[in-house]
């Protein structure tokens, strides 16, 4: 067998954008001299109503937060679309959306500002106001994009809302957000799936009284339930013109709040600004995938996570892309799907993830064969990629020719933090390597001390760069608490790095309580907290186990309320429970029944014994001088030996 290298280089087919020289350079004066780098970018990717006074002020832990580009004001709406309209080039595809059943539908930038113009008006006509939060809950379809585009059109705070979340899940985003306009689909269509979002939205409307319109967009099902609070899409939008003024947006006004899982069993309502994120996610996108206009550029995640928000929306459609939007499964009908979409519309850069790329490689090779010639360059986000994942990804789809950038960030980051661009550098199989522009990476040990060279610890990022959260939405203590209190000074990520001995990076993974599900991050808390709404469980505690194609599987265990036995049937109504209050994504895929968990003198449940258990690793529990009660292990360690 071929020994595989170590690392690869790759050789560009055409002068890119950022090779090593310029991203020695670049990075250099990003670090050194932040507002004049920023400036010239600034200038480069956005177009402004009004200039700003200054680049940066303040600092994000402190009472007044940072700010980025004060004084200008710009729409991020005009920056994607009607700026590359004026400019000539309105006949452009903007999006090419590749339907469940294979029909595609083709969307020139002309055609996105009318669509785009439309539901801005509806939303002005039915009272949205600048400042306004509206909720969105939609399926993979261009509705969904118009949708957040109408929002920074006039002025609105846009809470996209995972279409697999739950009725539960769903309301709790939309009171926290105080949404007062909801945009969703009778039902979403996924390969041979119905999913029921009207319905679901109308449960949901039953704990939110301050919903005032409903606008719903019927796709298949024109006998869905009725709420009081229901728009027409197709009627509403055939009632206005699609002349839209863009509102004139200040450059810190929020442009949305997007959700995410923490260590309580609330979610974290994140909160990101107009200018610094959309100069950040534009130039990102740039540097990353070295875009030039008239590349086919298909991001195949969800508009609902941040990933969708950042690189299929708004840095895309600010570089004037053509995008690929696919409604569907990527193994429906068969597991050919992806590469069919590949060779069908000329992909040349191709962004996903490992729980998918594993699953599509279980397949086998031979699903593969389609004409892959367009592919240039090849992306990985959500997870950290294994390192025999990332060699399918490069021998198999990218033929050997194309580079793979291994993206980490988070929802708070906004954008790219660690990566290596495609031609600034060697890459190394399972390393993000790099720090993007602006960034500065740090390894912390337990006490805060920095660790220089080679070893392993707490990622944080030191500074600020443009397209940071700005902080929690209604919540600016919990905000400080996580973010800054655990590494004074510094931004924690929550994950684990470490540095080779050539100082490449590569993240570990969460060393919070949070799973990380197919690219769903899932707070344990929350499980937990499904978990023991139901009278015959006393208490719960919930880890991520690895799992050969989801990257982690999520593990629960239960303690019985007493005299209550355990049956199948008990077990499957905590899975029902838990995927009614999140969703379906978060099933669980083991639960035991304990008599009791291991926990510190405190209180808190030891969850790394936890694993380290069921993972068969129980020879080295590590320290155990804070635990109250040896019996719990004892028992965990007899019922596992069985």
């Amino acid at each position: 067998m071929k020994e595989k290298p170590e690392t690869y280089e790759f050789k560009p087919d055409r002068a890119p954008l950022v090779d090593k020289n310029t991203y020695d350079a670049w990075y250099a004066e990003s670090i050194s001299d932040p507002d004049s780098f920023w400036s010239k970018k600034a200038s480069q990717f956005i177009d402004w109503f009004h200039p700003w006074d200054e680049v940066t002020s303040g600092s994000p832990d402190d009472d007044e937060g940072v700010q980025w580009f004060n004084g200008g004001q710009l729409n991020v709406s005009y920056n994607c679309i009607d700026r590359h309209v004026l400019a000539g080039h309105g006949q452009d595809v903007a999006l090419l959306h590749e339907g469940n059943n294979g029909e595609t539908k083709s969307i020139n930038y002309k055609e996105l500002l009318d669509e785009v113009s439309l539901l801005g008006n509806v939303l002005r006509k039915r009272g949205v106001k600048k400042g306004d939060r509206v909720c969105i809950y939609m399926p993979m379809v261009p509705e969904a994009m118009y949708a957040m585009l109408a929002c920074a059109r006039v002025g609105a705070v846009h809470s996209v809302v995972f279409a697999g979340f739950s009725s539960e899940a769903l309301a709790a985003r939309i009171k926290d957000a105080e949404c007062s306009f909801i945009i969703t689909a009778d039902v979403g269509v996924r390969g041979d799936k119905v999913i029921p979002l009207k319905e679901r939205v109308d449960q949901a409307l039953l704990q939110c009284p301050d919903v005032m319109h409903t606008l719903v967009l019927k796709t298949l099902d024109n006998s869905v339930p009725t709420h009081y609070t229901d728009l027409d899409y197709r009627y509403e939008v055939s009632q206005v013109s699609t002349q839209c003024e863009p509102e004139v947006m200040d450059s810190e006004a929020p442009l949305f709040i997007l959700y995410t899982s923490g260590s309580t069993g609330k979610p974290k309502g994140v909160v990101h600004t107009t200018a610094g994120y959309l100069l950040y996610a534009a130039f990102s996108h740039a540097c990353a995938f070295d875009y030039r206009p008239g590349d086919v550029y298909w991001c195949m995640a969800d508009i609902g996570w941040i990933t969708g928000h950042t690189y299929a929306v708004y840095g895309p459609l600010c570089n004037r892309a053509t995008c690929v939007m696919f409604e569907g499964v990527p193994t429906y009908p068969n597991p050919s799907r992806t590469w069919e979409i590949v060779e069908k519309h000329k992909v040349s850069v191709l962004y996903s993830m490992p729980t998918l790329l594993r699953s599509l490689r279980r397949f086998g090779d031979q699903h593969v064969y389609h004409d892959r010639s367009s592919l240039r360059i090849l992306g990985s986000v959500g997870e950290p990629i294994d390192p025999e994942t990332w060699y399918w990804f490069l021998n198999v789809i990218g033929e050997d020719r194309c580079p793979i950038v291994d993206t980490w960030w988070q929802t708070e980051t906004g954008g790219f933090a660690l990566l290596p661009l495609p031609w600034s550098g060697p890459q190394k199989p399972g390393y993000c390597m790099r720090p993007f522009f602006g960034i500065q990476p740090l390894i912390l040990d337990e006490k805060g001390n920095e660790i220089q060279g080679k070893g392993a610890g707490s990622l944080v990022l030191k500074g600020t760069w443009p397209s940071m959260m700005r902080t929690l939405w209604k919540d600016s203590g919990r905000y400080a608490d996580t973010y800054f209190k655990p590494f004074k000074g510094f931004y924690f990520t929550g994950d684990g790095a470490e540095r080779d001995e050539d100082g490449n990076l590569r993240v570990t993974g969460r060393v919070d309580d949070a799973i990380n599900v197919s690219g769903h991050l899932i707070g344990t808390a929350e499980l937990e907290s499904a978990l023991t709404e139901h009278s015959f469980i006393v208490e719960a505690a919930v880890i991520g186990v690895p799992h050969s194609i989801k990257g982690e599987a999520i593990y629960a265990f239960v303690i019985l309320a007493q005299n209550v036995v355990e049956t199948k049937e008990l077990l499957d109504e905590l899975n029902s429970l838990v995927c009614l209050k999140i969703g379906s994504f978060a099933k669980l895929d083991t639960i035991s029944v304990v008599s009791g968990l291991p926990k510190t003198r405190s209180g808190k449940i030891m969850r790394r014994v936890l694993r380290k258990i069921v993972t068969y690793q129980s020879d080295d529990l590590g320290d155990l001088s804070t635990l109250a009660d040896p019996e719990p292990i004892e028992d965990l360690l007899q019922q596992f030996q069985k």
